[in-house]
């Protein structure tokens, strides 16, 4: 008997994906049918986005799991017509996406390209920067994507130290956890990456407070999530020289509405959430490999069962 996955995210992913799906799963030897109207009471599987209008999951009664084209899940996680497993989207294009745009912007800011690009106006100004082995950049977040980056980082020579909610231990980073942990991550970071989950604990972890605890001029790098970041406390960071620039990805209304002050600050770059997206062919293959361990009885890599770590 095939199993039956549907496909809910956006119409114009439906034949993005469609292709990929068909092709990944009969070369794993999966008997399927897809679609993106299967009535939910014949539904084995969902790949799912949250902007693809499914928030009821109480007609599907023979789920299996939630297949997540997101790797955010805060979304869905507290749903609690969801009773299911959820496995989130860890994807290696998606990680390698994430890293490269965040050590993109870490070298950014440690070389001081900003002056270059923008132009010396005529003053042959020879700043030299610290070697990375001087370079203090902390990581609030070590999650799949918040790891990846720290790895790459260490590869460069810079001294990382990463924070998270619980233990971890990574070679060659500094790993601090737990409020005191954060007081000590925030107090040596010259650039500040934030890579945590967005939940009720995380909302506004940048806040006055926290900010003042920064080495004043401190870079922030904000690929996670908006609501990491109190807006109006960061913009007095910048204002007061607190913080020395700030590089955000994500905010709390995307787009980012035209009269945002962020825009027109001379020490914020907005750049419009394009640090790491899903790219269809690998996040396809993920799906299908889940789907396929599913049918198995194998134990999903990724599943999430409503704990975010970080």
């Amino acid at each position: 008997m095939p199993v039956n996955v549907l496909f809910s995210a956006r119409p114009e992913l439906w034949p993005i994906y469609r292709p990929l799906i068909e092709g990944y799963l009969s070369d794993m030897g999966v008997t399927f049918d897809l679609s993106n109207a299967f009535a939910p009471e014949e539904v084995d599987y969902v790949v799912y986005a949250p902007n693809g209008g499914l928030h009821d999951f109480t007609p599907f009664t023979r789920l299996k799991a939630v297949l997540s084209l997101w790797a955010g899940v805060e979304s869905i996680a507290d749903n609690p017509t969801l009773t299911a497993p959820l496995a989130r989207m860890v994807d290696h294009g998606l990680t390698q996406g994430m890293t490269e745009w965040v050590v993109g912007h870490v070298l950014r800011y440690h070389l001081g390209m900003d002056a270059h690009i923008h132009g010396l106006k005529g003053d042959w100004r020879q700043d030299v920067p610290p070697l990375a082995s001087q370079r203090q950049v902390t990581i609030l977040g070590l999650g799949a994507l918040g790891e990846a980056a720290a790895r790459a980082l260490t590869a460069l020579g810079f001294q990382v130290t990463g924070w998270s909610r619980s233990p971890k231990d990574l070679p060659g980073i500094t790993c601090l956890h737990g409020p005191e942990g954060l007081d000590q991550a925030l107090s040596g970071a010259e650039i500040l990456v934030l890579l945590l989950p967005s939940t009720a604990a995380t909302e506004n972890t940048l806040n006055a407070q926290t900010l003042s605890r920064l080495p004043r001029g401190a870079r922030i790098i904000n690929p996670g999530r908006g609501p990491l970041i109190d807006d109006d406390a960061l913009l007095a960071a910048l204002d007061s020289g607190q913080v020395g620039h700030a590089t955000l990805d994500v905010f709390r209304i995307e787009p980012l509405p035209r009269d945002h002050p962020y825009w027109a600050h001379p020490n914020v770059t907005v750049t419009p959430h394009i640090a790491s997206e899903t790219r269809p062919e690998t996040a396809a293959q993920v799906i299908c490999e889940n789907i396929r361990r599913g049918e198995s009885s194998e134990l999903f890599l990724h599943l999430v069962d409503r704990i975010l770590g970080y």
